[in-house]
């Protein structure tokens, strides 16, 4: 390995980046990093906000901001889940996963629509500490322990509690292969908010109460009196906060949605496709990846977080020791059912969702949900991907949809005039698109 140290380059190194105004931090860094500083400058702040009220809002979301990033604010109507009609939210830089939630969501519509169910709300905190005790003797404190946790935070836990929420569980884990090692795993509900801030408020009290307990508790032995908290911090693997979306039909219904095959064929077609996913990794990550095409576009534009959606949904989806789909499929006496159940942790009220300006527009646009509603929402979003994308998958192929979708981005790449675009989508509405082909259509057009 080599351990050569090598000094940065001339001006490439700074100190006290972050105290820079904004427009310091651009010359700076276009100067330095770009060969165009001038015009990358210029390109950067156009993507301000006009609105400085907004702009300052969106700067204190992060750290270090010199712009926005903008990304398609996009809409699915005819979403119909418990009954109840939604115009669906997508933050998404794909064309193909709007066009496909607002295909399947329209099928489904006339099929009685999307059902779902939340099954539990639970989320989970964690205080890893290490003790030279017994792990009976901890099972005995508990109940003691608890109580003075719960006393300490009383600060911490009064709102929630009135609202609702809380502390739900507290239980003692422990696993051999780290030595005198110790879990609480403390059970949480956080009512509409997704409650990161909450449970880790909690968590930090909880460690104290905890060290406290064994410092002043009678008759321990002196080594036992000595508790290392080595972190405590919330887990994003939520496998109780559980949501469950579904639909069914007869299958002789899915007729319109089969392309060039029956509708018995396209079912069985795609209870094969669901049941490859469920046994074959390499499928079951590509298939589950389509399932968060729509699920992380609705998580996206609530301001939820999408990462910890994400890291939750996958470990998830290994649960039982291998890989495997998120959504299940199953033909039963000539019905068709397709599911999808999946950990949801999402929240409608505090962080970015009260924040963001676009959130809450989505939000308003959902009709201001409950956290179930929107977990109800989001899953649902997710199923009606997965079914559009097997639908392709299964007859058509997916790239045929795929690319007409992206027919707009491929002659803005080859720098077509609008005349030459509105030629184009004409003439590929019959024709399949590829990137040879497009770029033979513009060699050959006449105008």
């Amino acid at each position: 390995m080599d351990t050569k140290k090598t000094a940065p380059e001339s001006g490439k190194k700074i100190s006290g980046f972050s105290k820079l105004s904004k427009r310091g931090k651009i010359k700076w860094m276009v100067e330095h990093f770009f060969k165009d500083p001038e015009n990358v400058m210029h390109e950067l702040m156009s993507y301000w906000h006009h609105n400085e009220d907004q702009q300052k809002i969106l700067d204190g979301f992060s750290e270090n901001t010199i712009t926005n990033f903008p990304l398609p604010y996009s809409v699915a109507p005819n979403f119909l889940i418990n009954g109840k009609t939604y115009c669906v939210p997508l933050v998404t830089e794909e064309s193909s996963v709007v066009a496909a939630a607002a295909s399947a969501a329209k099928f489904w519509m006339d099929r009685g629509g999307f059902h779902a169910e939340v099954i539990n709300t639970r989320k989970l905190g964690q205080i890893h500490f290490k003790w030279k005790g017994e792990v009976e003797k901890l099972k005995q404190f508990l109940p003691d322990i608890r109580q003075m946790m719960l006393e300490d935070a009383k600060d911490v836990t009064q709102n929630m509690f009135q609202r609702g929420g809380g502390v739900e569980s507290i239980e003692i884990k422990q696993w051999s292969g780290i030595e005198n090692y110790f879990q609480l795993l403390i059970g949480f509900q956080t009512c509409d908010s997704m409650g990161a801030n909450f449970i880790n408020s909690c968590l930090e009290s909880f460690s104290s109460s905890l060290e406290n307990f064994f410092m002043n508790a009678d008759s321990l032995p002196d080594e036992w009196r000595d508790v290392e908290i080595i972190m405590s911090i919330l887990s994003n693997y939520t496998p109780d906060c559980l949501v469950r979306a579904w639909v069914q039909c007869p299958i002789k219904e899915l007729g319109e949605f089969a392309g060039n095959l029956s509708a018995e064929e396209f079912a069985e077609r795609f209870y094969t496709a669901v049941q490859i996913a469920k046994e074959d990794p390499y499928r079951a990550v590509t298939h589950n990846k389509g399932i968060f095409n729509g699920i992380d576009a609705v998580v996206l534009a609530t301001a939820n977080d999408f990462r910890a959606v994400e890291a939750c949904g996958h470990a998830y989806a290994a649960r039982n020791g291998s890989y495997s789909s998120l959504s299940d499929c199953k033909l039963d006496d000539g019905v068709f059912y397709f599911s999808l159940e999946l950990p949801l942790a999402l929240g409608t009220i505090g962080g970015l969702t009260t924040l963001h300006p676009m959130a809450k527009r989505s939000l308003e646009l959902l009709e201001n949900p409950s956290a179930e509603s929107l977990m109800m929402i989001t899953a649902s979003t997710g199923l009606a991907q997965n079914f559009a994308a097997i639908r392709s998958l299964v007859t058509t192929g997916i790239q045929y949809g795929h690319m007409k979708m992206h027919l707009v981005n491929i002659l803005q790449h080859f720098k077509a005039s609008e005349a030459q675009i509105e030629a184009a989508k004409i003439h590929f509405a019959k024709n399949k698109v590829s990137f040879h082909d497009v770029r033979s259509f513009l060699e050959t057009w006449k105008g």
